[in-house]
């Protein structure tokens, strides 16, 4: 089944099942090795990435239902050159240990505050509940404060 959408800003068309989840389609035939496996049930987050915007478990998301969508993955949230600030607050904060899961924790950090542009640490219980084995929780909810302080600096720097 041949299904189009654009990813990290580019138009992609791929020839797979339809029922293959997104994460295998992004890693494997895509070779975009950024967003992770983590447990193949949607529960511990590693996998997330943004389906028009929103935070989705793409390993048990069908790449069916990317037909015609955005996607971006935690490549595509910003450059070296412009880093999004989830991933400039990560980095001052150095919240990785051994980082297996941030890709995950950052993507589902970037959709929350766009939605909810200054969190409450409550916000943050009720809508990261991403699992880190190596339990860099309260780095990773300081980091989520500091880019929400970030994304709303830079979007009065754009305006």
């Amino acid at each position: 089944m041949k299904i189009s959408f654009n990813i990290n800003g580019q138009p992609q068309t791929v020839d797979v099942d339809g029922n293959t989840p997104l994460l295998w389609v992004v890693r494997d035939v895509l070779h975009l090795k950024g967003t992770k496996f983590g447990c193949g049930k949607a529960a511990c987050g590693a996998c997330t990435l943004h389906v028009e915007g929103e935070a989705v478990r793409s390993c048990s998301y069908s790449v069916k239902f990317a037909e015609g969508k955005r996607v971006t993955t935690i490549e595509g949230l910003g450059t070296k050159e412009n880093l999004h600030p989830v991933q400039q607050a990560w980095i001052e904060e150095v919240v990785p240990q051994c980082g297996y899961c941030q890709p995950g924790f950052m993507m589902a950090t970037a959709a929350l505050i766009e939605k909810v542009p200054n969190p409450t640490d409550e916000d943050i219980d009720n809508n990261i509940v991403n699992i880190c084995r190596c339990a860099t929780y309260y780095r990773m909810r300081k980091a989520i404060h500091r880019a929400a302080e970030l994304n709303q600096s830079s979007k009065q720097i754009d305006q």
